[in-house]
């Protein structure tokens, strides 16, 4: 994180330096650097700096590789207020560059906020559809298979988008996020694996409702907030079997019902109920396997064990990619990024942000969302590491290790997957 500096460590433009961490006392808008606080890397950093029109810049003595240029005592005067930004012609075109960039980050919060708007729609549909499924199935089926089609559109034409929001969302209804985050992922998955867009819809529908099952579990066992006895875990995992049962009542398709039945048979056999391998495994109900899994290193019935999306797709790939469709596994980890959304990082400048959103072509720069504390939290910075090749992703952070100021800034979420510390590594029961 980057905090306040000292207000009477300050320097004139003159006794800039490279190595000096200074702070700009300017709107972060209206100078080209992508950040108020940084370490003076470049003459060319440099040469800018001392063109913006400020009489003072603040300094911070410890985060320094060096002192100031002709000082001899570590304080002086105390800042006058900033001039106007000065603009030569090379100033000004980077000033432009950078509201350009302003302008599309800009329009990329609206997108997010607008597929988050869809995400909210599709959990009170979800809500609705879990109170009528069984006294109307007909129509609530029909609700289901539109709700799809309007997923499809909503989020797999803009995956990231949809991605950063379902890594951001503060779930409360968590049954049905689950279900639709479930969806939403492997259905991405399938489009990336070239499934024809009839077995993405069924996909969908399967994923929605793979869990329909713990309806007929006690909910103390169907949803558990703490580990299960044998006894208790061998009754939860005959969910499977259940879904099929109720699935057949209410008219599901039998592609739908293999996604039901097999979302927890795993490819080297270690799954339930059937201990399935490899091919005798649904190709649908893989995807959906792979991701449910995911989801539940990440959102365990014990929050304690719950893992960052960093260390689960981590410990997915290097301990046990031999559960999962290995093509399946890939495509995910080239989706979700090495940095999935969700995670929290430290940045090469010593600043936290949350990853956002994913670059599938660029894992490791992925889109951010920067701690601040000067700038509010609901026009925090975006920054697309892409597009800054002097910043770069140091290590990713455990949130519930934050101080509470940057937790609640950067809000990521208490449930829903993504978060948190990992004690444990065992797999889970879900």
């Amino acid at each position: 994180m980057q905090p306040s500096l000292p207000q009477d460590f300050v320097v004139t433009p003159d006794q800039l330096c490279v190595g000096l961490f200074i702070h700009i006392d300017l709107p972060w808008f209206s100078h080209p650097f992508s950040f108020n606080s940084f370490k003076i890397r470049s003459p060319d950093q440099l040469a800018t700096l001392r063109k913006l029109g400020v009489n003072h810049f603040r300094y911070d003595p410890d985060r320094s590789d060096v002192q100031p240029r002709g000082m001899t005592a570590p304080r002086a005067e105390a800042p006058s207020a900033p001039e106007p930004v000065v603009e030569d012609e090379a100033t000004s075109a980077t000033l432009a560059s950078k509201r350009e960039r302003i302008a599309r980050l800009a329009q990329r919060k609206r997108q997010v906020v607008e597929v988050e708007k869809a995400l909210v729609k599709a959990a009170g549909v979800m809500r609705n559809i879990g109170k009528n499924l069984f006294a109307r199935p007909k129509e609530c089926l029909e609700e289901v298979d539109e709700l799809v089609t309007q997923m499809v559109v909503a989020f797999l034409d803009q995956p990231e988008v949809a991605l950063h929001v379902i890594g951001e969302h503060a779930g409360t209804e968590e049954t049905y996020y689950h279900g639709l985050n479930t969806s939403i992922l492997s259905m991405m998955l399938a489009k990336e694996l070239g499934f024809p867009r009839p077995h993405c819809q069924l996909l969908g529908v399967g994923a929605l409702l793979h869990d329909i099952g713990l309806a007929d579990i006690p909910d103390r066992i169907a949803r558990p907030r703490q580990e299960l006895t044998v006894p208790e875990r061998n009754l939860r995992q005959l969910h499977c079997e259940y879904g099929v049962r109720l699935g057949k009542q209410i008219g599901l398709s039998e592609p739908v019902l293999r996604i039901i039945a097999q979302h927890h048979e795993l490819a080297d056999g270690s799954g339930y109920p059937g201990k399935l391998k490899g091919d005798q495994i649904d190709p649908l109900a893989r995807i959906v396997s792979l991701v449910n899994y995911y989801d539940n290193l990440c959102n365990p019935a014990d929050l304690a064990k719950a893992m960052t999306p960093h260390e689960a797709l981590s410990l997915m790939f290097a301990q046990r990619r031999a559960k999962f469709d290995v093509k399946a596994l890939q495509v995910m980890i080239r989706c979700l990024g090495v940095y999935p959304p969700g995670t929290v990082v430290k940045l090469s400048n010593d600043a936290v942000a949350l990853v956002s959103s994913v670059n599938p072509a660029k894992p490791l720069r992925p889109w951010v969302t920067v701690f601040d504390p000067d700038i509010p939290k609901d026009e925090a910075i975006m920054l697309d590491l892409e597009q800054e090749p002097d910043i770069n992703i140091a290590k990713a952070l455990r949130p519930i290790q934050l101080p509470p100021e940057v937790y609640e800034y950067l809000s990521p979420r208490k449930r829903v997957t993504y978060y948190f510390d990992a004690d444990s590594r065992k797999a889970p029961q879900s």
